[in-house]
């Protein structure tokens, strides 16, 4: 997905907040500040009390609700959708929102957001913050985190007390005392890893609690809402922005439009890649982004260029997995062996080697971890974000450098998988053959089978580029052959058959290697470079030749008889394909009989023997009928109608073209109807 060009001057959604910091205090485990301000709201004038509170056995600061950076942009949406779960005219009740989303993709910046938003519409008189450090070795337990806001709500040290049921009850007529006198008070929970954290902290009405989390924590009873990278064009402007804080001058972004469209798709549009990105170019104001992207393109690895010596993205990753059990590390290092961009629960029961109902509830703790989505309309797809997938390749690299015996499982993964992949594509494109042949049973029919590639084709295309020169390459650029010109995916059908090609000559396979040249030569053909398929159908040619077979020869003339025809040699297509036709009738090969002849009418019609070309177009259309095969009758019956066209027969024409069209809409062909 590309991000949307910008120019000019870009302005942050963002609203600057000029309020002075306060003071710092060492030695306390918890710090709290509070100040007031004054806006006139009507005829009155309303005080708002702002108070911050953070757990922390080091100097902690005490500021207020931390003002917005400025280069805080694109979140718009996710404000005004937050804010719905918070207005206080929504319900009687306390109001929950619970922001889940990946590491670095900016929840606490936007729960910051939320609360200024909140603040400056006078639904709070008082925000609450408390970082629950829920994913360090140690979080906070609820106890302490009532302790930190009870302080902050005016209760002296000494009137606290001891145990978390007391401290529920005081916390809650703190707010219930509060909300007497009409204040209404907003608790940003941040950085919570389960829902026992919070629970004690969810007042029972008139305020409203925001949580921030890695997992979702369904069982809060909250209003979830879930955070995803920025969009491309929002990313670019936060590149923008942050390089003009550092210097009102840096005009990077507006010369190199592209690469910083580049850059922002290689940070994945998360909001911590974007900014340590953005501060590695402010330090070296003298690089391009274009020189910038090719270090992280060519560095072998992402997470190593997203390093600015205060933040590391691959260890806020790594700091992920330590909260993950034994199983879900360890399948979360194997999703990293897959080449494609998602993967299929059968696909995962491939590659782990344990039944779909297993690995089901594993997978799904990885979503809640926030490691993994699961498509929501495809329920058995899932997917990581690009550099999720990056950190889990290079923990699978790193532990099968490490020791030998998870080498070998791993090898035995991937070979499971791509088993999985050429043995399901080899059975689908039996159903994309012409009838007659066997049909595999491992899909329903042909519709299935379309299906299975359709959501498969990335997959797959990844697979043959992963494992090239070797025979898995070499069988999927055979299987999908019918499949990739069926779609018209003309480019990719290119891909796959050179890696075939190469797999081919890599492994010897002689057997193979003339239907390799064949198959990229009709590739060639159809990409219009017919000089180059003259030459791969020559290649095919004289290798069927050698080995003597018939049935290949036969094929190689037909191919070498439609390049002819897209070069204009016209009477040498006409002897190829009648050579074709020999072969064919040779063999018995009916289907084959049929193509011949169709491709000797169009052969004749080039040479304007109209006349001559309607017997060689209605054998081909009977022998396409013997066989069942209805787009071979409808490029029979187009051909035929072009024929009839040229001799004038305009009525017969129309007939033949609309039963064409019709069969063209039977068999779902977009591109035989165009």
């Amino acid at each position: 997905m590309g991000a949307k060009k910008t120019s000019g001057k870009r302005k942050s959604s963002g609203k600057k907040d000029k309020r002075p910091r306060q003071g710092q205090r060492t030695g306390s485990s918890f710090a709290g500040a509070s100040f007031e301000r004054s806006q006139v709201l009507g005829s009155g004038t309303q005080t708002t009390k702002i108070n911050l509170q953070a757990y922390a056995a080091v100097p902690t600061a005490l500021n207020s609700l931390p003002r917005l950076p400025q280069e805080f942009t694109g979140r718009g949406d996710e404000i005004a959708k937050i804010l719905s779960i918070l207005d206080p005219g929504s319900g009687s009740g306390a109001a929950v929102g619970s922001v889940a989303g990946l590491p670095g993709v900016g929840k606490t910046t936007l729960a910051h957001a939320v609360g200024h938003a909140a603040l400056d519409k006078g639904w709070f008189t008082n925000v609450q913050m408390v970082n629950l450090r829920g994913y360090d070795p140690t979080p906070v337990p609820p106890e302490d985190a009532l302790e930190a806001l009870l302080r902050a709500l005016g209760v002296e040290a000494e009137h606290i007390p001891p145990t978390l049921d007391e401290r529920e009850g005081l916390y809650r007529s703190q707010l219930h005392a509060l909300a007497r006198e009409g204040d209404r008070v907003l608790i940003l929970a941040d950085n919570a890893s389960t829902s026992d954290q919070i629970r004690p902290l969810l007042p029972a009405r008139h305020h409203a609690v925001l949580v921030t989390s890695r997992h979702t924590l369904p069982g809060l009873g909250a209003r979830l809402f879930n955070l995803h990278p920025l969009q491309p064009d929002a990313a670019v402007d936060l590149l923008h922005q942050r390089l003009e804080v550092a210097d009102p001058d840096d005009r990077r972004v507006e010369d190199e439009p592209a690469a910083a469209e580049e850059l922002a798709a290689l940070c994945g549009y998360l909001p911590l890649a974007l900014q340590i990105a953005a501060a590695l170019l402010a330090d070296d104001p003298d690089q391009l982004l274009s020189e910038r992207v090719r270090m992280l393109t060519d560095a072998g690895t992402r997470l190593g260029g997203l390093d600015d010596g205060e933040r590391n993205l691959s260890a806020v990753f790594d700091e992920c997995l330590t909260r993950l059990s034994h199983q879900e590390a360890d399948l979360y290092r194997l999703l990293g062996l897959h080449p494609g961009p998602d993967i299929s629960t059968p696909a995962v029961a491939a590659l782990t080697g344990q039944p779909a109902d297993k690995i089901t509830p594993v997978l799904r703790q990885l979503v809640r971890a926030r490691l993994l989505t699961q498509n929501s309309e495809a329920r058995d797809r899932w997917s990581m974000h690009d550099l999720l997938r990056v950190h889990a390749q290079e923990k699978a690299r790193t532990t099968m450098d490490r020791d030998r015996a998870p080498r070998r499982r791993y090898e035995q993964a991937r070979a499971r998988l791509t088993d999985h992949y050429v043995r399901h594509a080899e059975a689908a494109e039996t159903h994309l053959r012409p009838p007659g042949d066997a049909v595999s049973t491992l899909f329903a029919g042909r519709d299935q089978a379309l299906a299975w590639f359709d959501a498969e084709r990335e997959n797959l295309l990844a697979t043959t580029h992963s494992y090239a020169r070797t025979q898995t390459a070499m069988n999927l650029g055979f299987a999908l052959g019918h499949y990739l010109k069926w779609r018209r995916r003309l480019q990719d059908l290119a891909t796959v058959r050179a890696h075939a090609l190469e797999a081919c000559q890599a492994l010897g396979d002689t057997l193979n290697l003339a239907g390799a040249w064949n198959n990229l030569g009709n590739t060639l053909q159809d990409l219009r470079r017919y000089t180059e398929a003259l030459d791969a159908h020559q290649t095919a040619l004289n290798l069927h030749q050698q080995t003597g077979n018939t049935r290949g020869q036969a094929n190689a003339w037909t191919n070498l008889g439609n390049t002819l025809h897209e070069l204009r040699r016209y009477t040498e297509a006409l002897d190829a394909h009648q050579t074709a036709l020999n072969l064919h009738q040779q063999t018995g090969d009916t289907h084959g009989q049929a193509g011949s002849w169709n491709n000797l009418g169009n052969a004749l019609q080039e040479l304007r023997r109209y006349t001559e070309a309607l017997d060689p177009y209605r054998t081909a259309l009977n022998l396409h009928q013997q066989t069942g095969n209805p787009h071979g009758q409808a490029g029979s019956w187009n051909n035929l109608g072009t024929a009839l066209r040229e001799l004038r027969r305009y009525t017969e024409a129309l007939d033949a073209h609309q039963t064409a069209l019709n069969l063209h809409q039977q068999t779902g062909d977009t591109h035989g109807q165009a």
